[in-house]
Protein backbone atom coordinates (compact mmCIF):
# COMPACT_ATOMS: atom_id res chain seq x y z
CA UNK A 1 0.00 0.00 0.00
CA UNK A 2 1.42 3.42 -0.85
CA UNK A 3 0.40 6.83 0.36
CA UNK A 4 0.72 10.15 -1.40
CA UNK A 5 1.39 13.28 0.59
CA UNK A 6 1.35 16.72 -0.94
CA UNK A 7 3.58 19.32 0.66
CA UNK A 8 4.18 22.73 -0.87
CA UNK A 9 7.71 23.93 -0.18
CA UNK A 10 8.57 27.61 -0.31
CA UNK A 11 11.92 29.27 0.39
CA UNK A 12 12.39 31.15 3.63
CA UNK A 13 14.04 34.53 3.67
CA UNK A 14 16.50 35.59 6.31
CA UNK A 15 15.72 34.11 9.74
CA UNK A 16 15.67 30.41 8.90
CA UNK A 17 18.67 28.18 9.35
CA UNK A 18 19.51 25.16 7.23
CA UNK A 19 17.93 22.81 9.77
CA UNK A 20 14.82 24.78 10.62
CA UNK A 21 11.23 23.86 9.97
CA UNK A 22 8.50 26.46 9.80
CA UNK A 23 4.76 26.01 9.55
CA UNK A 24 2.80 28.83 7.98
CA UNK A 25 -0.97 29.04 8.45
CA UNK A 26 -2.82 30.92 5.75
CA UNK A 27 -6.13 32.67 6.53
CA UNK A 28 -8.17 29.87 4.96
CA UNK A 29 -6.47 27.37 7.35
CA UNK A 30 -4.57 25.74 4.50
CA UNK A 31 -1.23 24.60 5.84
CA UNK A 32 2.05 24.90 4.04
CA UNK A 33 4.95 23.10 5.65
CA UNK A 34 8.32 24.51 4.82
CA UNK A 35 10.93 21.99 5.74
CA UNK A 36 14.64 21.60 5.42
CA UNK A 37 14.85 18.45 7.50
CA UNK A 38 12.74 15.37 7.91
CA UNK A 39 11.98 15.60 11.63
CA UNK A 40 9.09 14.09 13.55
CA UNK A 41 6.24 16.52 14.37
CA UNK A 42 5.65 17.33 18.05
CA UNK A 43 2.38 16.61 19.83
CA UNK A 44 0.96 19.82 21.28
CA UNK A 45 -1.89 18.36 23.35
CA UNK A 46 -3.64 15.08 24.08
CA UNK A 47 -6.98 14.46 25.78
CA UNK A 48 -9.82 11.96 25.41
CA UNK A 49 -10.57 11.68 21.67
CA UNK A 50 -8.21 14.52 20.70
CA UNK A 51 -4.56 14.68 19.57
CA UNK A 52 -3.23 18.08 18.50
CA UNK A 53 -0.13 17.80 16.32
CA UNK A 54 2.32 20.44 15.14
CA UNK A 55 1.64 21.44 11.54
CA UNK A 56 -1.99 20.30 11.57
CA UNK A 57 -4.93 22.71 11.91
CA UNK A 58 -7.49 20.14 13.09
CA UNK A 59 -6.95 17.54 15.84
CA UNK A 60 -6.85 13.82 15.17
CA UNK A 61 -8.79 11.15 17.04
CA UNK A 62 -6.24 8.45 16.21
CA UNK A 63 -3.03 9.27 14.37
CA UNK A 64 0.19 8.00 12.86
CA UNK A 65 3.18 10.32 13.27
CA UNK A 66 6.51 9.82 11.51
CA UNK A 67 9.56 11.78 10.36
CA UNK A 68 8.25 14.45 8.02
CA UNK A 69 4.55 14.31 8.86
CA UNK A 70 1.42 12.77 10.28
CA UNK A 71 -1.96 11.45 9.19
CA UNK A 72 -5.22 10.09 10.52
CA UNK A 73 -4.92 6.46 11.64
CA UNK A 74 -7.84 4.60 10.07
CA UNK A 75 -8.00 1.16 11.71
CA UNK A 76 -10.10 -0.26 8.86
CA UNK A 77 -7.12 0.02 6.47
CA UNK A 78 -5.28 -2.79 8.24
CA UNK A 79 -7.97 -4.64 10.17
CA UNK A 80 -6.83 -3.19 13.48
CA UNK A 81 -9.18 -3.54 16.43
CA UNK A 82 -8.65 -3.46 20.21
CA UNK A 83 -7.97 -7.20 19.92
CA UNK A 84 -5.72 -8.35 18.27
CA UNK A 85 -4.39 -4.79 18.34
CA UNK A 86 -1.75 -2.83 16.46
CA UNK A 87 -0.80 -4.69 13.29
CA UNK A 88 2.60 -5.01 11.60
CA UNK A 89 1.17 -3.09 8.65
CA UNK A 90 0.27 -0.21 11.02
CA UNK A 91 3.92 0.23 11.99
CA UNK A 92 5.42 -0.54 8.56
CA UNK A 93 4.33 2.89 7.33
CA UNK A 94 6.33 4.52 10.15
CA UNK A 95 9.44 2.62 9.07
CA UNK A 96 8.82 3.54 5.44
CA UNK A 97 9.05 7.19 6.51
CA UNK A 98 12.37 6.65 8.28
CA UNK A 99 11.41 6.03 11.92
CA UNK A 100 14.22 4.35 13.88
CA UNK A 101 12.28 4.36 17.17
CA UNK A 102 8.56 3.59 17.50
CA UNK A 103 6.11 4.54 20.24
CA UNK A 104 2.90 2.51 20.38
CA UNK A 105 0.03 3.93 22.41
CA UNK A 106 -2.46 1.49 23.95
CA UNK A 107 -5.20 4.07 24.55
CA UNK A 108 -6.17 6.08 27.62
CA UNK A 109 -7.43 2.97 29.44
CA UNK A 110 -4.98 0.56 27.76
CA UNK A 111 -7.69 -1.32 25.83
CA UNK A 112 -5.67 -1.50 22.60
CA UNK A 113 -3.48 -4.61 22.44
CA UNK A 114 -0.04 -4.95 20.87
CA UNK A 115 0.48 -8.50 19.59
CA UNK A 116 3.79 -10.26 20.14
CA UNK A 117 4.12 -10.56 16.33
CA UNK A 118 4.16 -6.78 15.94
CA UNK A 119 6.90 -6.40 18.56
CA UNK A 120 8.91 -9.24 17.01
CA UNK A 121 8.52 -7.58 13.60
CA UNK A 122 10.09 -4.39 15.00
CA UNK A 123 12.79 -6.24 16.92
CA UNK A 124 13.75 -8.17 13.77
CA UNK A 125 14.38 -4.83 12.06
CA UNK A 126 16.37 -3.51 15.03
CA UNK A 127 13.74 -0.86 15.77
CA UNK A 128 13.49 0.29 19.38
CA UNK A 129 9.84 0.01 20.46
CA UNK A 130 7.96 1.48 23.44
CA UNK A 131 4.43 0.40 24.42
CA UNK A 132 2.66 2.77 26.82
CA UNK A 133 -0.72 4.22 27.79
CA UNK A 134 -1.48 7.22 25.56
CA UNK A 135 -0.57 10.07 27.94
CA UNK A 136 2.81 8.48 28.75
CA UNK A 137 3.35 7.58 25.09
CA UNK A 138 2.87 11.22 24.07
CA UNK A 139 5.35 12.40 26.70
CA UNK A 140 8.00 9.89 25.61
CA UNK A 141 7.37 10.52 21.89
CA UNK A 142 7.94 14.28 22.34
CA UNK A 143 11.16 13.64 24.29
CA UNK A 144 12.47 11.29 21.60
CA UNK A 145 11.41 13.61 18.75
CA UNK A 146 13.91 16.22 19.94
CA UNK A 147 16.83 14.27 18.48
CA UNK A 148 15.65 10.97 16.98
CA UNK A 149 13.63 9.95 13.93
CA UNK A 150 10.65 8.65 15.89
CA UNK A 151 7.31 7.37 14.70
CA UNK A 152 4.20 6.57 16.66
CA UNK A 153 0.64 5.35 16.53
CA UNK A 154 -1.70 7.07 18.96
CA UNK A 155 -5.17 5.97 20.11
CA UNK A 156 -6.86 8.70 22.14
CA UNK A 157 -9.87 6.94 23.58
CA UNK A 158 -10.26 3.72 25.56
Amino acid sequence: MSYAFSVKQIPLLGAATEKSTETIRWPADDIVIVKKENRSPRIKHVSWGRLEVEGRAEPYKDAKLFPGGSREWNWRETGTNHVPGIQQSDVQELLDHGAKVVVLSRGMKECLEVPRETLEFLKGRQIEAHVLPTAEAVQLYNQLAVNKPVGGVFHTTC
